[in-house]
């Protein structure tokens, strides 16, 4: 998007409290009591609940009084019915807020949790932009990953297990009213999950910056997050108690969470959850797998915009041609994914081409598409796929 566009246009911007640093975690039972707290729902998975990390988030509730209980009911590509679960769960132990302690799919899970609890419908019901009628009880969101950057956006992402695919929900209502950020909850993460998660936060601040919702605010938060994430993400996984390298690559994180949050996504996230829906693969591990494809098929209509991502990358882009800069950026993310551990195609992962026709009829249907810089026709999205196999 060109200046005068910008200045022509009329953006908004939402984002929560949220509290930044080393051992944040504790902060927990002080915000409970500020904002009159009773009994929370811990929302989290069978992984986390046992960790050293898990206690200091119960120690931390029982400091200051607070009553909880736990679900972790919770598995990767969280379930329309584990939130239904969930839900009744909440309501049945008589809990008044929600903590979620964990990563993409626990938050996503727990903002369902919270919808249903209050609204009283099935989860699949809300599917699409602003269909909750009420708001959710009092949400706190503590993520353990550096890449899905629910904790502080209007999505919610719920697999729809009848049809295999997964549903957007998207509202301002989803914002956490606070969201505690320690990258100690980073430091026990597996090498693998560390590079999915962070090249999920990567393609956020990709699609983000190329997306036709952006704006000045998204823009700075956007690039900020490229240049963390390149940066950090590979030293993060080959040096994983390194907590100044997990603080920025967290950082990377927030900032392309805070940009995709308010400008919107694209085909990338449009055909991974299809994809992640229909096989139920990891979220970061699909959209790495396909953003090679849709940089490439994207490159002609935001030139402009992935030179300046190439850039800000440090690659040697500046008055080279678009071809030229097209072909090195998408060598430095193939590569870029390789040395993260995300390696291989579609295909080494169970999709066959007789697959691509159903994959696309769901992706087609996707919000993030409304804002992709090009618009996608049913062909398109089945190239797209099929260039990844």
């Amino acid at each position: 998007m060109e200046n005068k566009d910008y200045i022509s246009s009329i953006r908004k911007f939402i984002a929560p409290e949220f509290v930044f640093g080393v051992n944040s975690t504790l902060f927990l039972g002080r915000y409970c009591k500020s904002l009159d707290l009773n009994k929370v729902l811990i929302v989290t998975d069978n992984t986390l609940k046992n960790t050293k990390n898990m206690n200091a988030v119960i120690q931390s509730l029982i400091s200051e009084s607070i009553q909880f209980e736990v679900f972790s009911d919770i598995t990767p590509n969280p379930k329309d019915i584990e939130v239904m679960k969930g839900a009744a769960f909440f309501i049945n132990t008589k809990c008044d807020s929600i903590v979620a302690y964990g990563g993409g799919s626990v938050i996503d899970a727990a903002k369902g949790i919270g919808i249903v609890s209050t609204n009283n419908q099935e989860i699949v019901t809300f599917e699409g932009v602003d269909k909750i009628e009420l708001p959710m009880p009092p949400f706190i969101c503590i993520p353990t990953t550096a890449g899905s950057s629910a904790d502080v956006s209007q999505f919610c992402i719920i697999n729809k297990v009848s049809e295999k695919v997964k549903i957007a929900i998207i509202s301002k209502s989803l914002v956490p009213d606070v969201s505690l950020i320690d990258p100690v909850n980073l430091i026990s993460m597996p090498a693998f999950l560390t590079a999915c998660t962070g090249i999920d936060a990567l393609v956020h601040a990709f699609e983000a910056y190329v997306s036709t919702g952006s704006s000045y605010v998204t823009d700075v938060h956007a690039l900020t997050a490229v240049k963390l994430i390149t940066e950090n993400l590979i030293d993060s996984i080959t040096n994983p108690d390194d907590i100044e390298r997990r603080s920025l690559l967290m950082m990377g994180s927030l900032q392309a969470g805070l940009a995709f949050s308010n400008a919107s996504l694209g085909c990338v996230h449009a055909l991974a959850h299809s994809l992640g829906g229909y096989f139920d693969l990891p979220h970061g591990e699909c959209n790495a797998l396909l953003l090679e494809a849709v940089v490439d098929y994207n490159f002609s209509s935001a030139s402009k915009r992935y030179s300046k991502l190439a850039e800000t990358i440090g690659l040697d882009v500046i008055k080279k041609s678009d071809e030229y800069t097209k072909k090195i950026l998408l060598e430095f993310l193939a590569d870029f994914r390789n040395k993260a551990g995300v390696r291989g195609t579609l295909k080494e992962r169970g999709v066959k081409d007789s697959d691509i026709p159903v994959l696309s009829s769901k992706a087609i249907h996707d919000p993030c598409n409304a804002t992709n810089p090009r618009i996608p026709t049913i062909s398109d999205i089945e190239n797209l796929y099929r260039r990844s196999l």
